[in-house]
């Protein structure tokens, strides 16, 4: 655990330091859990209470709170962009030395960059290259000519399929899969009734810079073209993302979402969890999902959207969901209708 004073902090991240600036924080804590140890952050107005309340050696607020407490503090911006740069530098992850382990299986025909890290029965393939500071956990695959970025995380068990990329500075968390096939398939009708043939996934998945990716998520290879994870963005554990998807920089997307095929989603996205994305639709930069919603068609304007309708007979739900998007529409009507029979009714009075 590293300890580091107020000063230091503003010295490496900003802020204005207020009250004693010799202060020093060992790690991070809620404003309920901290102790004099530890420093915390208020993100609202609501959580003032807790602030006079906490026992916390120091706070992080914003600017316009600086005057909230006389705990020893930063006052900034961002209280929650700057919690979490000094959450890491009080807590940096441990990494493993440089080097490759004995029961490791390099192939001779890989690069690896100087102080790469390759654990314990990780497979790295032929023609494949490990960057500068990249780090292979145990029992991870990176397949024949493909690429991990300088100082990229690979976990325990994540697999990284023949061909595809990622990028510098990612976290790939453990059972991530990138570039398996996608769920391409055509049908072909014979003599015993039609069957399924195989349609060969020849595209990559490319994953870009400071991405990362949670546990148990799923990438796609392409099709033809490849599956593309831009600059930035932020998937949860659990998500699916099909072939030939493409996700903008700096999209987040929270656990159980599922991206059909050649779907193309904008930049700055925030969608929400369990979300359904049908296939070859387009979502606009700076587009809002809420959990559970169901896209099927394509949004062009930046904004917030939600949905969830019960499950019923599948006819019904088509024919309701179809009054359902007019829904605000015939309110209007039927206030209309009302206030002219209100007005025949004065009449006739």
């Amino acid at each position: 655990m590293t300890a580091l004073t107020l000063g230091d902090l503003a010295r490496a991240l900003g802020g204005e330091v207020l009250g004693d600036a010799q202060t020093r924080v060992e790690n991070v804590a809620t404003l309920e859990s901290a102790d004099n140890r530890a420093i915390a952050f208020l993100m609202h107005e609501r959580f003032l209470a807790q602030l006079h309340a906490s026992r916390a050696g120091a706070v992080i607020l914003a600017t316009r709170h600086r005057d909230a407490t006389a705990l020893p503090r930063i006052a900034c911006a961002n209280p929650h962009a700057y919690f979490a740069r000094v959450a890491a530098l009080l807590h940096p992850t441990p990494l493993p030395a440089p080097g490759v382990h004995a029961l490791a299986s390099v192939h001779a025909g890989a690069t690896l960059e100087p102080n790469a890290s390759v654990g314990p029965y990780a497979v790295i393939g032929d023609g494949a290259r490990i960057g500068e500071g990249a780090v292979i956990g145990a029992h991870a695959y990176v397949g024949v000519g493909a690429t991990v970025g300088a100082r990229t995380r690979l976990w325990p068990g994540v697999v990284l399929y023949h061909g595809c990329r990622v990028g510098e500075r990612c976290q790939l968390h453990s059972g991530v899969v990138v570039g398996a096939d996608g769920f391409g398939n055509a049908w072909e009708q014979g003599d015993d009734g039609g069957h399924w043939l195989k349609v060969p996934q020849v595209g990559r998945a490319i994953i870009g810079d400071d991405v990362e990716i949670g546990a148990n998520t799923t990438v796609d290879r392409g099709a033809i073209e490849d599956t593309v994870i831009e600059q930035g963005v932020r998937l949860d554990n659990l998500i699916m993302i099909a072939h030939n998807v493409r996700v903008g920089a700096h999209t987040a997307i929270a656990a159980c979402t599922g991206i059909a095929g050649s779907t193309r989603i904008g930049k700055r996205c925030r969608i929400g969890g369990a979300v359904g994305i049908s296939g070859h639709l387009t979502i606009t930069d700076d587009v809002e999902i809420g959990g559970k919603t169901m896209i099927t068609k394509s949004i062009t304007k930046a904004g917030s959207y939600s949905g969830s309708y019960p499950f019923e007979d599948t006819r019904l739900w088509r024919r309701n969901a179809v009054q359902i998007r007019h829904l605000d529409e015939l309110v209007q009507q039927v206030k209309q209708l009302e206030k002219r029979l209100a007005q025949l009714e004065r009449k006739g009075a």
